[in-house]
C-alpha cells in the first residue's frame, strides 16, 4: 500500500490507471478506522481493480470548533490496519493541500434533503460534506464510492449531489456494523467513558423497540415512547428522534403502506454526539 499526501502525486497515479481502463473504488474516511470502515474497504477491493482510501478530517463540516479539535486522530494505527487490507493507496492530505489555504465551503442545493434532521441541528454541515466529497471525487475519479448507512442522510445527500453534478460514479451504501451490544461502530465511540459506553447501548435498543412498535402503534405514540426512555437516563441526552420517509427524508406523522420509512436518532453524551438509524419498512 502506498501512502500519498499530495494531490499532484495521486492525480498522476489516477491518470495512469484511467489510461489502462482500470476501475477505481474510493472509500472516504476521517480516520480512527474500525471494522465498519474495513468492511467498506473490503467491498471496494472486491469490486474494483484499484482501491483508494482517504483519511481527511474535513474542517468545513464541523459546526463546533471543539468537536473538530477533539476528533480522534490515529493515523499510524490506521496505516497499520490498512496494510492488512488489499487497499492500494491511502490518500492522507493536510487541510491546506485540499483547500489551497482557503478553507471554506461551496454552497449546494440538495433539493431539501439538507434541511432535515442533521441539517436542523448542524449549521452548514452538509455544505461542508458536499464540498469535500466533490473535491475527493474530482481528485480520485472513482468508478464506485463506498459509504456506510450509519450516516444515511449523508449517503442520500451524496447520491443527490452525484446526480445533480452528473458525475459518472456509482454510490454504494453499505450496512451498519455494530458492536456486540448493538451500538453502531463509530470513530466517536473512542471518546466515550466506560459509563457512557455502557449507557450508549440504549440507542440501538430504542431503535429496535421502534421497529416493533411501528407494526401496530401510531408515530406520535412511538415518539412519546422514545422521549420517555431518555428522560429516565442521566448519561444520554436525546437531541432528536424522527421517523422519516427514506427518499425525501421528510419527517412523517402518519404511515403510508406504499412508502418506506426509517427511524433516525441523535444522542449526546456530554459533548460526544452519536447518530444511528434503522429501517422500519
Amino acid at each position: 500500500m502506498k501512502v500519498v499526501t499530495k494531490i499532484k502525486e495521486i492525480s498522476s497515479i489516477i491518470t495512469s490507471l484511467q489510461s489502462s481502463q482500470k476501475t477505481i473504488g474510493l472509500t472516504p474516511t476521517m480516520g480512527a478506522l474500525h471494522q465498519g470502515h474495513l468492511s467498506l474497504i473490503h467491498k471496494s477491493t472486491m469490486e474494483n481493480d484499484f482501491s483508494v482510501v482517504t483519511i481527511f478530517v474535513n474542517p468545513t463540516q464541523f459546526d463546533k470548533k471543539e468537536d473538530l479539535e477533539n476528533y480522534p486522530s490515529t493515523l499510524q494505527k490506521d496505516i497499520d490496519l490498512l496494510k492488512e487490507t488489499k487497499c492500494n493507496i491511502l490518500f492522507a492530505p493536510e487541510a491546506n493541500e485540499i483547500y489551497q489555504n482557503q478553507i471554506s465551503s461551496e454552497l449546494f442545493s440538495f433539493d431539501g434533503l439538507e434541511f432535515e434532521m442533521e441539517g436542523k441541528h448542524r449549521k452548514n454541515h452538509f455544505n461542508g460534506v458536499g464540498t469535500i466529497v466533490k473535491k475527493l471525487f474530482e481528485i480520485t475519479q472513482p468508478t464506485k464510492a463506498y459509504f456506510g448507512q450509519k450516516d444515511f442522510q449523508q449517503l442520500q445527500i451524496i447520491r443527490k449531489m452525484t446526480e445533480k453534478e452528473n458525475l459518472p460514479i456509482e454510490i454504494i451504501g453499505c450496512p451498519i456494523l455494530r458492536e456486540s451490544d448493538g451500538l453502531a461502530m463509530s470513530s466517536r465511540n473512542l471518546r466515550l467513558s466506560a459509563k457512557q459506553r455502557k449507557e450508549a447501548s440504549l440507542i440501538y435498543k430504542t431503535l429496535k423497540k421502534a421497529v416493533e412498535l411501528f407494526k401496530n402503534k401510531s408515530i406520535p405514540e412511538i415518539n412519546e415512547y422514545v422521549v420517555s426512555q431518555y428522560k429516565m437516563n442521566e448519561t444520554l441526552d436525546l437531541e432528536y428522534f424522527e421517523i422519516a420517509e427514506e427518499t425525501t427524508l421528510q419527517t412523517v406523522k402518519e404511515k403510508n403502506a406504499e412508502k418506506k420509512y426509517r427511524a433516525f436518532i441523535a444522542v449526546s453524551a456530554k459533548n460526544i454526539r452519536l447518530i444511528d438509524n434503522i429501517t422500519l419498512s
